[in-house]
């Protein structure tokens, strides 16, 4: 399923809700907000030999401080997905986590 998601299909969801499902967590879950998603360097290779790459910033609360790590995500829309997620910066409005896709 990862394999065939690109910027495309993001890009029309900045501003929406993904509910991080934590396992055995407390809050059980958590919602994370697409803030940003950016195009990666064009590759080379013919298009049908690869997936341009991207990558996505979601903004989550300040706690819990999530450890970079494969979490389940669950949209509306696209459904659940399996993403890494690091976390790469803490402001006054909570944690920012990257997902890259290549």
């Amino acid at each position: 399923m990862l394999e065939g998601l690109t910027a495309a299909q993001f890009s029309s969801r900045i501003g929406e809700s993904f509910v991080l499902r934590l396992d055995g967590g407390e809050p059980p879950e958590l919602e994370l907000v697409l803030s940003e998603v950016a195009e990666g360097p064009v590759d080379p290779r013919p298009p049908e030999a690869r997936r341009a790459p991207f990558s996505l910033l979601f903004r989550g609360p300040a706690s819990p401080a999530l450890p970079q790590r494969i979490y389940k995500l669950r949209h509306r829309e696209l459904g659940e997905l399996e993403i890494f997620l690091v976390p790469i910066r803490r402001d006054a409005q909570g944690l920012v986590y990257e997902a890259i896709f290549g």
